[in-house]
């Protein structure tokens, strides 16, 4: 039985390669959001409200990815959901600062 149960964990996919994943999709759609935004001129306060609704999709799968790698890791629902959601709000504050720091130089960000 405790054989079986290792396997069964082994064959499980990596929760750590799934957020992985899933935040280099989220990362990616968020830099495309901030060069479009950037083109597009949209004032600072334009741009931090926006960035909280773009890639919807993307920041869906991280914050799943995180809750359930968190899960695995022992953390009950209420604080690996606590922490998905921190983390997102970490990646919009990163790229609202990006923002501010390009559209002050009127600069755009490299590849």
């Amino acid at each position: 039985m405790f054989i079986a149960s290792i396997l069964m964990i082994a064959m499980a996919p990596a929760p750590a390669a799934n957020v992985d994943s899933t935040r280099a999709a989220f990362t990616k759609c968020l830099r495309d959001h901030l060069k479009k935004q950037l083109e597009a001129k949209v004032s600072e306060g334009e741009f931090s409200l926006s960035v909280k609704s773009a890639c919807e999709t993307e920041q869906n799968a991280f914050k799943a990815a995180v809750t359930a790698a968190n899960r695995a890791g022992g953390d009950s629902a209420a604080d690996a959901a606590d922490n998905a959601e921190m983390q997102v709000d970490d990646y919009h504050a990163n790229f609202t600062d990006k923002f501010k720091d390009y559209s002050s130089t009127n600069t755009m960000p490299g590849e």
